[in-house]
């Protein structure tokens, strides 16, 4: 089978992994095309796969801009007119929305092409801006995904949550929902003494950017320090960054900044010397899974979250942490399992190692072969 695999953020490029090394594995012969633009870091890549197509995306340096916006769409241009014709299946991953769109007109010049629309993201939905998602240009993006979901063979979404905004749209029986892998976990058992004996040790991972809740974080630590001392790890960084280390201090934690960590080593000690994960995100996002909560889990780390659908029922059902809503809590360290870090790592293990990813992708190739 020719596959061709299309994707438009580095952000995305580790599911982009897993596909192409699924396909490839199986013997098929793998096209890969995506950006050369690091969309976090706004400049162009140096360490390129051989195995990919890079192709070239016009610079913008704000996330919300006309720049951006037009990059994507020639982005979106210069990708599908470098597809070949004689694809058997063609995977997009979105955003960008214009995309979906472009997959549309795919389909209708080759209707032999089974294609495949896997959404990561919901724009405008998980856009915190408010009551502006209604009007222009956040509507757009929302129509123009919306108007050409229906001719895909199959849509594939990164959380059962996604589903609910386009089951109007799309039939249930050509949607799925495929959870990201972080790969196996190498060790289950769960090593004792390095947690601290005489405090709460939270985590924060990931971008801190106007997506995520610093006023919830800040209740969280207020009401934790009522009965211990607090500290917070924070791993990553972004323009919200000083605003959150200000309010956690205030709120009364020690906080240890350790920065943006690319050794996996590094960051796994820091999950082992803390009890919980913080997965807080404001409620205007629209939401059902992180990357961040899923690296936590692989971590044996519990969650304390936020964020509804998926996790919500899955903390709620499997014990994997604590959920709040606006940060109210009441846990001490001196409570704490350490056998619930062990029971986390199964947890990932059943729904999120890369076999589980394997297996359901499996199924969703068999669903869309049939069609």
């Amino acid at each position: 089978m020719k596959v061709g695999i299309v994707n438009g953020f580095d952000v995305y490029e580790h599911r982009l992994d897993l596909l192409y090394q699924y396909f490839k594995n199986r013997g098929h012969d793998v096209n890969v095309y995506t950006t050369n633009y690091l969309h976090r870091e706004k400049k162009y890549r140096t360490d390129l796969n051989s195995s990919y197509n890079y192709i070239n995306a016009e610079i913008y340096k704000k996330n919300m801009s006309f720049a951006r916006l037009k990059s994507h769409y020639n982005l979106a241009k210069s990708i599908f007119s470098s597809l070949p014709s004689d694809l058997d299946l063609l995977w997009v991953i979105v955003p960008p929305n214009s995309f979906v769109a472009r997959t549309a007109e795919f389909k209708k010049l080759y209707p032999n092409t089974k294609v495949i629309v896997d959404i990561l993201d919901m724009w405008p939905e998980t856009l915190p801006v408010g009551k502006i998602k209604t009007l222009f240009p956040f509507n757009l993006w929302k129509k123009i995904r919306n108007d050409n979901l229906d001719d895909m063979d199959y849509i594939v979404t990164e959380c059962n949550l996604f589903q609910e905004k386009i089951n109007h749209i799309v039939d249930s029986k050509k949607c799925s929902t495929l959870y990201l892998s972080y790969k196996d976990i190498d060790e289950i058992e769960t090593i004792k003494g390095l947690l601290p004996a005489d405090r709460l040790s939270l985590c924060y991972l990931g971008s801190v950017n106007n997506i995520i809740d610093i006023d919830c974080i800040k209740e969280i630590i207020k009401n934790t320090t009522k009965i211990q001392k607090v500290e917070l790890h924070i791993i990553g960084g972004g323009e919200k960054e000083a605003e959150l280390i200000f309010e956690a201090e205030n709120a009364g934690a020690k906080v240890i900044n350790h920065g943006k960590i690319y050794d996996d080593e590094y960051k796994k000690q820091i999950f082992n010397s803390c009890h919980y994960g913080l997965n807080i995100m404001k409620k205007s996002v629209y939401v059902g899974l992180t990357m961040k909560s899923i690296d936590y889990l692989k971590a044996g780390l519990p969650i304390i979250n936020n964020i509804a659908g998926d996790t919500w029922e899955f903390v709620e059902q499997d014990g994997i942490g604590i959920n709040t809503n606006n940060g109210e809590i009441d846990i001490s360290f001196l409570d704490y399992d350490l056998n619930g870090k062990t029971n986390v790592k199964n947890f990932y293990m059943q729904h999120f190692s890369e076999e589980t990813f394997n297996n359901n992708l499996t199924e969703i190739i068999k669903k869309v072969t049939e069609i």
